[in-house]
C-alpha cells in the first residue's frame, strides 16, 4: 500500500495540524492588505473552535500511529 497501513493516521494528522496552526496565525497575524469582501480579524469563537477541532485529531492520530 502507498505510504503504509497508516495513510488515514498521517492524513489526520496533517488536516488536524493544518487546522490548528492555521487558526493561531490568524488570530495572531490578521492580514495586511484586506480587500471589500474581507474582514478585519477572523471571528474568534469560529477560530477556537477550529483549534480545539484540529488539536483534537491531532491528538487522535499521533494516538493512533503510536498505538
Amino acid at each position: 500500500m502507498f505510504l503504509g497501513e497508516d495513510l488515514l493516521s498521517w492524513l489526520l494528522l496533517a488536516l488536524g495540524a493544518a487546522m490548528a496552526v492555521g487558526n493561531v496565525m490568524a488570530l495572531v497575524r490578521p492580514p495586511q492588505q484586506l480587500e471589500d469582501s474581507d474582514l478585519t480579524r477572523p471571528p474568534l469563537w469560529r477560530s477556537l473552535l477550529y483549534i480545539v477541532l484540529g488539536t483534537v485529531a491531532g491528538f487522535w492520530a499521533v494516538a493512533s500511529l503510536i498505538g
